[in-house]
């Protein structure tokens, strides 16, 4: 449904397919709003959901990419990708009746998606990939160095891995989807940072997005991008934005400098920076290099 064919075939006949945010909350699956990007509104609607989705006391949204929603369904132990435009939905059962997981990150592709899971099994920690293309699950090991607090973050997917960020000491690990090999980033974080995010466009760029301060106060925000010097062969971060001063400060203000509640995405040119105690959305629009706030 997303081929650049589909869309340019059936775009101008629905407006369905601008852009959009989708807030949710646990205890109203079948309501939500959405922002439109390009009319810059929020409106409420209600999602047709199919009935085995239709409870919040039996399904949770846990991920969303590219117009597919994941849910878990615990008493059918079983997760659910559904197609929110063509209403059809794929059950995909857990790899073991009792499934314990701690994190889950849905990726779609032009041929399908993947569901990438973290789960500790007594005192082994594993990620286990799903694909939709073969129908079954593939286990790895060795996931230790990222499975912490912050199980709020998802994989962000770029150039065919997940990357993801751990808690101080700060690092920029990596999941390769295909071979289920683990690697670190070797390119040099800046220093004196104080919480740390990345952010993709799934494809060409992967940024960066962190305060700086010191004793766990952030005194600024800024954002870098992911740059090859193809001469040494090597990986570094270059310095793109800084958050304007009076914005950093509502901005740290409401996080009360707790930077756990911190997480970042990529949305349409957009890297939106948001905090789950705050009901407002702050976002750098990329091509114009300005920051804005969404309306409430």
């Amino acid at each position: 449904l997303f081929t650049p064919h589909f869309v340019s075939k059936h775009s101008l006949s629905s407006s369905f397919f601008s852009s959009f945010i989708l807030l949710s909350h646990p205890q109203s699956v079948q309501k939500c709003s959405l922002f439109n990007i390009g009319s810059n509104f929020w409106c409420e609607v209600s999602l047709s959901l199919p009935r085995i989705l239709s409870s919040p006391l039996s399904s949770n949204l846990l991920s969303s990419s590219n117009g597919l929603l994941c849910f878990s369904i615990p008493r059918s132990s079983c997760f659910v990708v559904y197609n929110l435009l063509a209403k059809s939905l794929r059950r995909v059962n857990f790899p073991i009746c009792l499934f314990d997981y701690e994190s889950l990150t849905l990726v779609s592709t032009d041929n399908g998606f993947k569901l990438f899971v973290l789960s500790s099994a007594g005192s082994s920690n594993q990620a286990l990939v799903y694909s939709s293309t073969v129908c079954s699950w593939r286990r790895f090991e060795g996931s230790t160095q990222i499975l912490s607090e912050s199980c709020h973050q998802k994989g962000v997917f770029y150039n065919g891995c997940l990357f993801f960020t751990t808690l101080e000491p700060f690092h920029v690990v990596y999941f390769h989807l295909e071979s289920g090999r683990w690697e670190g980033s070797t390119a040099v974080l800046p220093r004196d940072l104080t919480f740390v995010r990345v952010a993709s466009d799934g494809y060409q760029k992967l940024y960066l997005i962190a305060g700086v301060g010191t004793n766990g106060i952030s005194r600024s925000i800024k954002i870098w991008e992911l740059r090859k010097d193809e001469d040494q062969g090597v990986d570094y971060w270059v310095e793109v934005e800084t958050l304007p001063e009076m914005v950093c400060r509502k901005f740290v203000s409401v996080c009360y400098h707790n930077y756990e509640h911190v997480y970042c995405f990529w949305h349409q040119g957009l890297i939106c920076l948001c905090c789950y105690t705050w009901p407002e959305m702050l976002y750098f629009k990329v091509s114009r290099g300005t920051w804005h706030w969404l309306p409430k």
